[in-house]
């Protein structure tokens, strides 16, 4: 037991039995645990296996490598369209868990065995996202700008792709790009 998560556990305002019993769950797999990310997060030779969080309407285990897992039970939820690799499954109380505790471990020695094998999840790649009209005629426009964006990793890369491709109206993609112009060419991330 990690101190750093007793403490955070302590703090919980919200979910503090159902997120004492996930943890126990966990480490009863033999996982490490450490505080990542601000959240508990379970380890197999410093590799994240799982983690726990908490929404405002239901508290969730997350794998770190879901979609690799075999979802026999259907039990698996992919947060949004755009999570590649991470699953959840979602709870609302103790006894939904204490319901499904065989069943969770059964998940997470699966992971810790896709780990065992080295599998990777085969993300998108960067030339897979959409690259919106306003954004390529920034490119063409400012040459130091193509030369910026080419120059970040590929996630940050996606990151812009995405962030810029979302909006419906051209005006508010436009807006973005505007509003991202100076990050790019720092060489930094969306969220840098």
């Amino acid at each position: 037991m990690n101190p750093k998560v007793d403490i955070y556990l302590s703090k919980a305002r919200k979910w503090q039995e159902e997120l004492e019993k996930l943890r126990m769950i966990i480490l009863d797999c033999q996982l490490t645990e450490e505080l990542k990310w601000g959240v508990p997060c379970y380890t197999f030779q410093k590799s994240n296996i799982v983690l726990i969080h908490v929404f405002k309407e239901y508290c969730a285990i997350l794998f770190i490598k879901g979609s690799l897992l075999h979802d026999a039970d259907g039990i698996l939820i992919q947060q949004t369209e755009n999570v590649q690799a991470a699953r959840q499954i979602r709870f609302t109380n103790v006894g939904e868990i204490e319901k499904i505790e065989n069943l969770l471990k059964a998940y997470i020695y699966e992971a810790i065995e896709l780990e065992k094998a080295g599998l990777k999840v085969e993300f998108k790649k960067t030339t897979d996202y959409t690259v919106t009209e306003e954004f390529k005629e920034k490119l063409v426009e400012i040459p130091a700008l193509k030369t910026a964006f080419e120059a970040l990793t590929p996630g940050r890369q996606r990151a812009y792709h995405f962030y810029f491709s979302v909006p419906k109206q051209s005006k508010t993609r436009v807006s973005r790009i505007e509003k991202c112009l100076e990050q790019i060419l720092q060489g930094k991330g969306l969220n840098d």
